[in-house]
């Protein structure tokens, strides 16, 4: 079964951000879009490649009115320590989510039992926290904040646009399309 449309599951998480430590919850969610990004650990390689990517464009996901939060299950204390020891992750402006226990990544269907570590899932929830993209992939492969924009976009538009759908390589502005008995064969 996929995670595709149902509700993001009970959690009680602490997260760093922007110099303090914050208790979030699934209710935390509720009345905006949110972006989970897991990843494996802190102190690695692709990791931090991968958040300031996110922390250069987090201006764009702001703008578009989403909460980005990152989630490994190292600590909220490794977070911190992280933060102030990295260029990179000194960048982020965005909630470091702590999963010591594993709790989120098993939720989200990302956790590898045998590591205890995250694979890179990649998940758009909804103001009502109903999961809307998902993308899980290997480890040694680096996600593109960019084409998370996109796909943010695309979530935000198909949801206030009942009966259109985005096309592959949608843009924001570019057409899209409108599923009917009429279309069928034409495209």
């Amino acid at each position: 079964m996929s995670l595709i449309n149902t509700q993001v599951k009970p959690f009680k998480a602490t997260a760093y951000h922007n110099g303090k430590f914050v208790d979030l919850t699934e209710a935390s969610l509720k009345g905006k879009w949110s972006v989970f990004v897991f990843y494996p650990a802190d102190f690695t390689f692709v990791c931090p490649t991968e958040l300031e990517d996110l922390a250069n464009n987090y201006a764009e996901f702001a703008k578009l009115g989403v909460e980005v939060y990152g989630i490994s299950t190292d600590t909220h204390f490794a977070h911190k320590a992280w933060h102030d020891t990295s260029d990179a992750i000194k960048k982020v402006q965005y909630p470091l989510v702590g999963d010591p226990t594993g709790l989120l990544a098993r939720n989200f269907e990302v956790m590898i039992e045998e590591e205890g570590l995250a694979l890179r899932g990649t998940f758009v929830i909804n103001p009502e926290g109903q999961i809307k993209v998902l993308e899980v992939h290997d480890n040694g492969i680096g996600r593109d904040a960019t084409e998370l924009l996109r796909k943010v976009k695309a979530a935000q538009y198909v949801a206030s646009h009942p009966g259109e759908v985005c096309p592959a390589k949608w843009t924001e502005g570019a057409a899209t399309l409108k599923p009917s008995l009429d279309l069928v064969g034409k495209i």
